[in-house]
């Protein structure tokens, strides 16, 4: 249809069904959608999961929750009755269109069947087959062939296909200051001292291809907190104490846990405030890019569009010849662009972003708050 069309278009749906990252890395892209007309709004359809930090993307006006069954981590169950009801909720929203976002390896056709089912008469996606009706607005999938983009980079080009831009393409969340104060009374409740020399490490990852060893984390620990002096702080889910608590016990060292302890938007605030923060390719390096805060990121070869956007950082893996193989677990068995990475390279990026922030005022909780 083009973007004529798409300029009358004031009720948005943007489509993404993925998890806390992969919303993240969209916001430029509604940031686009939101402010290339005016008076649009933008409601964003995603996971359980991504509707969690969609209450912190202020482009987004309202967030519905799907769990569909054609997405991995989808439980399992039996009936469309979930379809059902979401066809239903958007229909009684009366969109102009939607917009549905997608890593090139999914299908976007059951989310524009969806879209077509509820009535929105503009639908916009890339898709490698022809969609013939369930698509308005068609652009051919031009990835792996073609190369590969970063994430930020496709949703950009997807939106601007239809006349939406922006200026500004960092990634968008918005930490409360609620939130702030919450977590400045979780940091010193684990014994944090936020005067003092800290840095926040994430060990975990949902997919186990992603993840650093535990006993290479204790190591890295180990070697900040004795030979540096830093207060190394541990985040995780609840499901990840377990996973902490083994690291901090190998190593050898003192240190601090807040895992199991945060909401997302506290979550958000100690990433917001830590100097540093070293993680896995997961969910907490596109919170740390968009609040600024720099990152070293051990970044598993499963894929390449992931790395961290627009942010200082330092991204670590080790070359292997199975590279991006889009697996959640090792197909290989061996994790050696992981494994490989020595500790001594985890401390030393480290100390590289210290050096670098140094060049500005690092900041204190009381730049937090």
């Amino acid at each position: 249809m083009g973007p004529d069309a798409w300029a009358e278009a004031k009720r948005i749906l943007a489509v993404r069904l993925d998890t806390i990252g992969d919303v993240l890395m969209t916001t430029p892209a509604i940031r686009a959608l939101k402010h290339s007309v005016e008076g649009r709004r933008v409601t964003l359809l995603t996971s359980t999961p991504g509707a969690d930090i969609a209450h912190l993307v202020p482009e987004v006006d309202e967030a519905l929750v799907h769990d569909p069954v054609w997405m991995k981590h989808t439980p399992r169950r039996d009936g469309p009755g979930e379809e059902r009801a979401i066809v239903a909720a958007l229909k009684e929203r009366r969109f102009d269109a939607a917009v549905i976002f997608t890593v090139y390896s999914q299908n976007p056709l059951p989310s524009a069947l969806l879209c077509h089912m509820a009535g929105i008469p503009l639908r916009l996606a890339h898709c490698r087959e022809n969609p013939y009706q369930l698509l308005t607005d068609w652009i051919p999938e031009p990835e792996p062939e073609n190369g590969v983009r970063h994430e930020v980079r496709r949703q950009l080009d997807l939106v601007a296909e239809v006349g939406a831009v922006t200026a500004d393409d960092t990634l968008s969340l918005k930490v409360p200051a609620v939130a702030r104060r919450r977590a400045m009374r979780s940091l010193a409740k684990a014994g944090v001292d936020v005067q003092r020399r800290w840095i926040v490490v994430h060990p975990g990852a949902t997919a186990p291809s992603r993840r650093y060893p535990p006993e290479r984390f204790a190591v890295v620990g180990r070697h900040l907190a004795r030979s540096e002096g830093y207060q190394v702080v541990f985040t995780g889910t609840e499901a990840e104490k377990p996973l902490v608590q083994k690291i901090r016990a190998a190593m050898g060292a003192p240190s601090h846990s807040v895992a199991g302890m945060l909401a997302l938007a506290d979550f958000a605030a100690v990433i917001e405030a830590a100097p540093v923060i070293v993680s896995n390719n997961s969910g907490p390096v596109h919170v740390a890019a968009a609040v600024d805060t720099p990152v070293v990121d051990l970044y598993a070869l499963t894929n390449p569009q992931h790395t961290p956007w627009e942010v200082p950082n330092l991204v670590l893996s080790h070359k292997v010849p199975c590279a991006y193989c889009y697996k959640s677990e090792c197909p290989k068995g061996h994790h050696q662009c992981l494994r490989l990475v020595e500790p001594d390279e985890v401390v030393d990026a480290v100390h590289q972003l210290v050096r670098r922030a140094s060049i500005r005022p690092i900041r204190s909780a009381g730049a937090a708050l």
